[in-house]
């Protein structure tokens, strides 16, 4: 008999056959109608599927008693009671690696939308400005720069590579210094923020980073930097960011995340200081393709009794 789960969030086609050829696969559209598991689903379900956007709310995780494995399609877990699943002995894993590139290009992308008003000046086309002469003000050089990476694990490591080829002078905070690393530690995130043009986030999301680039952090960046978010919302005080930003006392932001996703503050949106995103760091084909297909193959791996791939330690 095959093993039953539920999957909250899509995968791509060929998962999804996948997942059906393996799997009684019951299928919730968690997005549109919540966490809606029937009861009698519930009570036998042994697997669920979800997204690190969705995780998997600790009064749902209590009505699945024979729930063993949590398939993250993503990295985020932040949305999941890791202590919980401890204590019941289920096994959470999720897709790191395989949209680290994605992700540092994404990173990349806003440094150089943010620097160089490549939105803006997208609007002053379209809108017939260039063409009545309007005058536009100059943007900044990116080459050059100082650039600040908050959390340079692999996705911080992979926008310093890409950043390198930019001729960028790159420092790091962290929780710890990297052994070996070629870029200058900063203990004090807000000096590091004084510190720099460009402050980049790629801390992982979860209690112990909400805020962590709060008032004092933004502040010190001040009103030539640009802030770059492409890690969790909950990272930064978003209220303070829009402060910051309508008060001009920082320079712009270029954000592909925010604290109450899928809801932007209206003053962001009004803001030509700041460059918008939906979420999209990982949302290339390649990305989703190759995670799609190690949710599979960890959920394969678990109920063929092996060890899955991608856990979560």
């Amino acid at each position: 008999m095959r093993e039953e789960i539920v999957q909250l969030s899509a995968l791509s086609p060929d998962a999804d056959a996948r997942l059906d050829k393996r799997f009684a696969v019951i299928r919730i559209d968690a997005h549109r109608d919540g966490f809606a598991i029937p009861d009698e689903v519930a009570q036998r379900a042994r697997g669920i599927v979800t997204s690190g956007g969705l995780g998997l709310p600790r009064e749902v995780m209590d009505r699945l008693p024979r729930l063993a494995i949590i398939a993250v399609n993503g990295i985020g877990t932040e949305r999941i009671d890791l202590s919980e699943t401890r204590r019941r002995g289920i096994c959470v894993t999720t897709t790191p690696d395989v949209l680290t590139p994605d992700v540092a290009d994404m990173a990349m992308a806003l440094i150089l939308a943010g620097m160089r008003n490549l939105v803006g000046d997208d609007r002053y086309v379209r809108e017939g400005r260039w063409a009545a002469h309007e005058p536009l003000p100059l943007a900044r050089r990116v080459s050059g720069k100082r650039l600040g990476i908050v959390g340079l694990g692999k996705i911080g490591s992979a926008v310093a590579e890409r950043a390198r080829g930019f001729d960028m002078a790159i420092s790091y905070h962290g929780r710890h210094r990297q052994p070996d690393c070629p870029y200058p530690f900063q203990p004090s995130l807000p000096a590091l923020a004084r510190a720099v043009d460009v402050l980049v986030i790629t801390v992982t999301g979860g209690s112990e980073t909400r805020h962590l680039v709060d008032r004092t952090v933004i502040e010190a960046l001040g009103p030539d930097g640009l802030l770059v978010n492409v890690a969790r919302g909950s990272v930064v005080d978003e209220a303070a960011l829009v402060e910051a930003i309508a008060a001009r006392t920082l320079g712009g932001a270029a954000l592909d995340v925010f604290e109450y996703e899928p809801f932007v503050p209206p003053a962001l949106i009004a803001s030509g200081q700041v460059v918008l995103q939906p979420h999209r760091g990982s949302a290339t084909t390649e990305a989703r393709a190759a995670m799609a297909d190690l949710v599979v193959r960890n959920l394969e791996a678990f109920f063929a009794g092996e060890a899955p791939l991608t856990p979560v330690r």
